[in-house]
């Protein structure tokens, strides 16, 4: 669905380029939003890829704003009817999140812009390569601190930031991979990366709040 036609279905909440989250009352942009929208039932859904036909309501892409959307009633009083929202709704969209996650790791991997293992890990932040690294969460801290210390360092020297994505676990990454046992990965430049570091931010900023940086 394009722009036009969500603004469409959306207009009560529209402003120019923004969008109003119906918990905070804030107005955002779209990309610092989730969309929902109610399914034929009345089953209040996520539209993250904002493509459900519908008029749809606009909750802050943050954990609490989603709870509170929920707990509150805003998305009935938002498309002016009755609709039910599970009380685990912002843990599924965790969940989906996440998914969305691996399955964006999985298609850099194809695309063949990942490395996977300490050692070319290592010689992939040698080479100047790297743009981000990936460590399962479930790792040990004294597994990842060497690789860290060196990407920061070469970061530091080149005045970028130091990308480092710790959300997925052990699991995730071996299945994103296709391989078991992925403990730590490296990214190098190219357009399934951008996409994979997009989705990273989302999940970040979902769990943290918009505002932490």
């Amino acid at each position: 669905m394009g722009s036009k036609a969500l603004k469409d279905a959306d207009d009560d909440e529209v402003r120019g380029s923004l969008r109003r989250c119906v918990a905070t009352r804030r107005e955002l942009a779209p990309d610092d939003l989730i969309r929902f929208v109610a399914d034929p039932a009345g089953e209040i859904v996520p539209d993250v890829a904002c493509k459900l036909p519908g008029r749809g309501v606009w909750v802050a892409c943050e954990r609490d704003a989603v709870r509170s959307a929920v707990k509150t009633n805003a998305f009935a009083k938002g498309l002016k009817r009755q609709v039910k929202a599970a009380e685990d709704l912002p843990e599924r969209i965790d969940a989906l999140f996440e998914a969305r996650l691996v399955s964006a790791l999985s298609l850099a991997n194809k695309a063949g812009l990942v490395v996977t293992g300490a050692e070319k890990v290592e010689k992939l932040l040698d080479s100047g390569r790297a743009v981000a690294i990936l460590h399962g969460s479930d790792g040990t801290a004294e597994g990842r601190r060497k690789l860290d210390r060196k990407y920061s360092a070469i970061q530091r020297d080149k005045e970028k930031p130091s990308t480092i994505v710790d959300w997925l676990t052990i699991e995730q990454l071996s299945l994103a991979m296709g391989r078991s046992n992925v403990v730590h990965a490296g990214l190098i430049q190219g357009g399934a990366t951008k996409t994979f570091l997009g989705q990273a931010e989302r999940l970040r900023r979902y769990r943290s709040g918009l505002n932490v940086s």
